[in-house]
């Protein structure tokens, strides 16, 4: 006869002899009756310890063993009527496995009969882990000690899969830590690997499953999707996925969560990440699709666990989100923007040293000539007194200063030490952009004027002797305008097709 108190497990062999069995840490019921009515004596006794008594209708603790201290108590209610002579034992332990006796008296006789109390921990859950070359599996505050068993997907020969090694450690309370390790078959991806933890009576399967996947390696911006398949169809399950960042191996962050019962969705990265069928999800597929991967931010290793009753299957991935490799095209434009970029950076710092310079170099020389022309040397009439008025002088962009005779080239410096000669003929500057202004060169040459200069001769056939100045920092061509403005003529060109510009025109020229 079987019977179900609670969560104890009563076996009735006859009358006389009951077993039954306790889930630890939880309340029990140890079973004794008698017959009512009148007053009656009871005695509880695990091999002759007292337990628990009962006499002149209250319970009695004088005799009680301390063990069992605060832990028994009678129903006394229905003692009397009905004559209920049952233990209630709380928070069952380890220790009080063992057989005991229950002795009743009543004024119609004495009556004794035995309880064998069994004590079980349940399985709570199985871990298994994968290193380098073993497989481990464990679990705790297991009693009594269950048996282990192995198995693959793809299936092993059985004698690969009986060379493990299990070892049990009890902890104060009585309670065992069992912990089983597997040498690896081949490659860590090559099988899935099935523990499971039978308990005892055999009334109980734990199986705990992993497989590690091959790494994969994704372009960072492209769309990609991580397997996860169970390996039997499930029933009220749960779906959870994982996430640890290469950069912080310690921190554990968790992706999705998912219900079977509910077909309710937790996403913790909605719109990164979602189960990639929803439908299909029920059938065991729990593949996660990333949408947007980025190379910092999602490589690391997933973790995909299939939770159901007394089962748990685990698969791990490492996934590697590189960076897209810029095309050849791509790198052409950059390199060609990069170098455009370096040109025109080099090209305006160029242009604005050499501004810079020719401002610096300008500068004074043109403010001293600007002085000494500012309205000095004029006659009455407004012209300058040292023109001839009855020449004519040519505007071009050409400019002649009476004063502005270069220092000679290092070397003339011989040449021309002592007096310098008077050059008669024509003195011409090189073009001066911009300007249209000149002044009548005399035949006596005046002091040189401060600049750098230099000063080129040539010799034409009409024996006329040109000095040309490459520069006219030493000009102050505004101030010339002020001069000569209205006593400038345009010089004609001559028959040979040379310019003669600021040549003074005799009397019955052309």
């Amino acid at each position: 006869m079987l019977g179900l108190i609670g969560r104890c497990f009563i076996i009735l062999s006859d009358l006389s002899e009951v077993n039954v069995t306790c889930i630890f840490h939880e309340d029990c019921v140890l079973p004794c009756s008698f017959r009512p009515p009148g007053a009656v004596v009871i005695h509880w006794y695990k091999q002759q310890v007292p337990v628990h008594s009962y006499y002149y209708n209250k319970d009695q603790f004088g005799l009680q063993n301390k063990h069992f201290s605060g832990r028994t108590c009678l129903f006394n209610s229905q003692i009397s009527t009905n004559g209920n002579a049952s233990l209630h034992l709380r928070r069952v332990k380890v220790q009080d496995k063992g057989r005991y006796k229950c002795y009743t008296s009543t004024r119609k006789g004495n009556h004794e009969s035995f309880v064998n109390l069994e004590v079980k921990a349940l399985i709570q859950s199985v871990h298994i882990e994968m290193t380098d070359k073993m497989i481990t599996c464990s679990s705790h505050n297991i009693y009594p000690v269950p048996q282990v068993a192995w198995a693959t997907d793809p299936p092993s020969a059985l004698d690969a899969l009986q060379n493990f090694t299990t070892v049990k450690t009890p902890d104060i309370r009585g309670l065992f830590t069992v912990k089983s390790t597997l040498r690896m078959l081949g490659n860590s991806s090559d099988h899935a690997y099935f523990c499971s933890f039978v308990s005892a009576d055999k009334a109980q399967v734990w199986t705990a499953s992993r497989k590690n996947q091959e790494d994969m390696t994704e372009e960072e911006g492209r769309a990609f999707s991580i397997p996860c398949i169970a390996p039997r169809n499930l029933h009220n399950f749960s779906l959870t996925w994982t996430f640890t960042g290469s950069s912080e191996p310690t921190a554990v962050t968790t992706v999705i969560r998912y219900d079977s019962r509910t077909r309710l969705t937790f996403n913790l990265w909605d719109g990164e990440a979602g189960l990639e069928d929803q439908d299909a999800v029920q059938a065991g597929n729990g593949s996660l699709l990333l949408q947007h991967p980025e190379s910092q931010e999602h490589t690391g290793t997933y973790i995909c666990t299939f939770s159901g009753l007394q089962s748990r299957h685990t698969v791990q991935t490492k996934v590697n989100v590189t960076v897209a490799p810029v095309s050849v095209a791509d790198e052409r434009v950059e390199r060609s923007w990069w170098s455009t970029a370096a040109s025109a950076t080099f090209f305006m710092f160029t242009i604005f040293v050499v501004l810079s310079q020719c401002l610096r170099l300008r500068g004074p020389g043109t403010r001293g000539l600007s002085h000494r022309h500012n309205g000095t040397g004029l006659n009455d009439g407004g012209h300058h007194e040292h023109l001839n008025p009855t020449v004519s002088y040519v505007t071009r962009p050409y400019a002649v200063v009476k004063d502005a005779i270069p220092q000679p080239e290092p070397h003339l410096q011989g040449e021309l030490e002592g007096d310098i000669p008077k050059i008669k003929g024509n003195y011409s500057v090189g073009p001066q952009p911009n300007s249209t202004y000149m002044e009548h060169a005399e035949e006596s040459a005046g002091p040189p004027m401060a600049g750098n200069c230099s000063l080129h001769t040539e010799s034409e056939e009409s024996g006329e002797v040109r000095h040309h100045m490459p520069c006219a920092q030493d000009l102050d061509l505004m101030g010339l305008a002020s001069i000569l403005e209205g006593d400038m003529v345009e010089q004609q060109t001559e028959d040979d097709g040379t310019r003669t510009d600021l040549l003074p025109q005799q009397d019955g020229q052309t």
